[in-house]
């Protein structure tokens, strides 16, 4: 990260960046341009580190996922996955955004990331203590820190680069990967041998959905 932005947010921590002017922050934190300061909250409300709005005099700081007193998560986005017959989107490896949820909702974990899904192969699932299904425009809230599932667990896979959503077999007997749908239509599982485990990748467990407003 810039050193510029490592300064506000070290002064974010201790200070209300909202009622100070760019050039009294530029002050605190020695730098000379007051549009290098505003360049970088620009950038750091980018990377969902704070929420910037100096109109209304509010830098608000979020820290490790947390906004600061106010109990929300902010999750980052990574990309699509599909949840259907085919997998036809690609995980992206960038930030496309934020999620912002209130933390009674869910409980913050370091790696956490979101995934927006597609498709209806895992529309009878039950994922997390509410037990939800997935269904497309949802999100799911993936722990990117568990890259070894038990059987039963839901993942996020990646195979040949394209990603997807399914349950997690291991079947030793039969020397094979099992990856299984759960939906109200009959879609088949997904066999990788063990001599193609070289390109299946588990990239996280899949741990609860925010589910698309039904509006």
């Amino acid at each position: 990260m810039n050193t510029t932005q490592e300064k506000l947010l070290k002064l974010a921590e201790i200070r209300d960046l909202g009622k100070l002017s760019y050039w009294e922050i530029a002050r605190l934190i020695g730098v000379k341009n007051a549009q290098t300061v505003k360049h970088h909250l620009e950038q750091l409300d980018k990377k969902g580190l704070i929420k910037l709005n100096k109109k209304e005099g509010i830098v608000e700081l979020i820290k490790r996922g947390l906004s600061k007193g106010a109990g929300i998560i902010s999750i980052p986005i990574l990309g699509s996955a599909d949840c259907g017959p085919a997998m036809k989107l690609a995980e992206d490896e960038y930030v496309q955004g934020h999620i912002r949820v209130s933390s009674t909702l869910v409980s913050y974990r370091e790696g956490m990331f979101a995934i927006q899904t597609d498709g209806y192969s895992m529309n009878n699932a039950r994922i997390g203590k509410l037990k939800k299904s997935v269904e497309p425009g949802d999100y799911v809230i993936v722990d990117g820190t568990k890259k070894i599932p038990e059987n039963g667990d839901y993942v996020l896979s990646i195979i040949d680069g394209l990603a997807n959503i399914k349950k997690f077999y291991l079947d030793e007997d039969n020397q094979q990967i099992v990856l299984a749908s759960e939906s109200t239509k009959n879609y088949p599982p997904i066999h990788i041998g063990m001599d193609e485990i070289d390109t299946y990748v588990v990239s996280g467990q899949v741990i609860d959905v925010i589910k698309k407003p039904k509006i």
